[in-house]
């Protein structure tokens, strides 16, 4: 919708036809692969043809970039971010793998020296794969978490930490590497080598806040803000954040404000509906650290039971690598519902054997009669795709019911 808005024409699917011979440029996404048919014209055609990262790095050349990674809050933290830089009146362009609602849309290019951009550790195309950051250039690099994900990718934690590595071996020395301590995966990445001035965040540091239920607070700087935010992870979005925006010279204490007025990113613990009795939630969780941090954010409401319906859709979750850590990850909830796709490689029954409140389940229609009993407490949708529609579905039945 948005690219229709900005009257960009789209072509549904995939037809060598629409590549014209007078095109100056075909920019690769990192989903095509040798044997899309537009990808061999391209190639036959001897077109020029660049990746979307490597466009990007172009596009910013000459502004200061500010780069938020991690395993887990990237599109919230550069949500966050970027709404700090525009309280501040910097105008900053941005680009983010969601929609956050003070914007209405997930990528400007701004009228200021700044761009902040979702720097994803996933890889480039099919012919670059290295991970995408490496080609952003960033002036502030942010690291917010590092864990394992991605195992279509990575054969094991150490890979991606070779890419942070590389990530942060372009940062210059008159930049900032900002990260969080007490996280070893991190902690072996600096050891590695940092040639930037750094700030860390968190354990044994002043930058550290938490949530209260709607507020967050900074018991180091004596501050406190009502928003819309729920759970520690989201208080740790903030942290790296505010710090990030601090070395783009804006006062702690500003930017710590500035999130009193932060409204959120579209599928990123969304209420889609609240009757007082029954809530309703959509988010994006779907590695099991962002699951657990999710789960024990609502656990903090009083609205009980929580039901969570969650869609084994990721390369990894369907390759069952995080296997007993799902298990764990789930403790909060009350009833979870596990939604398979048809290519699942691994033994996912051992969900249900493992823990009395887990189901799996295929039928999509089927699990929606079944949320449908439910007339309190809570229940929240988790998926990094669409879920076939089904929040909207079960949201408008209860609705009317």
């Amino acid at each position: 919708d948005q690219l229709r808005q900005a009257g960009i024409v789209l072509h549904e699917g995939y037809d060598p036809s629409v590549l014209r011979e007078d095109l100056d440029l075909v920019v690769v996404g990192n989903a095509m692969s040798r044997g899309n048919v537009e990808v061999e014209a391209v190639l036959d055609g001897k077109i020029p043809f660049i990746s979307g990262p490597e466009l990007l790095g172009r596009l910013t050349e000459g502004m200061t970039v500010l780069a938020v990674s991690g395993t887990h809050g990237k599109t919230t933290t550069t949500s966050m971010l970027a709404w700090i830089l525009e309280s501040q009146g910097m105008n900053p362009g941005f680009l983010v793998g969601g929609v956050p609602q003070n914007f209405g849309v997930s990528a400007r290019l701004g009228g200021g020296q700044w761009f902040v951009v979702e720097a994803d550790e996933y890889d480039t195309a099919f012919f670059d794969k290295r991970s995408k950051f490496v080609h952003y250039h960033p002036d502030i690099f942010g690291i917010n978490n590092l864990e394992f994900d991605h195992a279509d990718i990575f054969s094991d934690l150490s890979a991606i930490e070779t890419q942070f590595h590389h990530a942060i071996r372009r940062v210059p020395s008159q930049g900032f590497v900002v990260s969080r301590a007490g996280v070893d995966a991190i902690d072996r990445v600096l050891a590695r080598g940092c040639w930037s001035r750094e700030l860390r965040i968190g354990q044994g540091t002043s930058v550290r806040f938490r949530a209260e239920r709607d507020r967050l607070v900074s018991d180091d700087w004596d501050l406190s803000v009502q928003w819309p935010m729920r759970g520690k992870h989201n208080a740790q979005n903030a942290e790296l954040a505010v710090a990030m925006a601090h070395a783009a010279n804006v006062p702690t204490d500003a930017g710590f404000l500035a999130l009193s007025e932060f409204q959120g990113v579209a599928r990123r613990l969304n209420l889609l509906f609240d009757n007082g009795v029954l809530k309703v939630w959509d988010d994006f969780a779907h590695h099991p650290t962002a699951i657990e941090t999710t789960l024990e954010a609502l656990s903090e409401e009083p609205q009980r039971p929580l039901t969570a319906v969650i869609e084994l859709r990721s390369n990894t979750m369907k390759a069952g690598i995080h296997g007993k850590a799902l298990l764990d990850a789930v403790a909060g909830a009350d009833q979870v519902y596990w939604v398979l796709p048809d290519d699942v490689s691994w033994d996912v029954q051992i969900l249900e054997r493992e823990q009395g409140s887990s189901v799996v389940v295929h039928d999509l229609t089927a699990l929606e009669q079944q949320l449908l009993k439910q007339t309190s407490g809570q229940m929240i949708f988790m998926s990094n795709g669409g879920f076939s529609g089904i929040q909207a579905r079960v949201v408008e039945h209860v609705r009317v019911r």
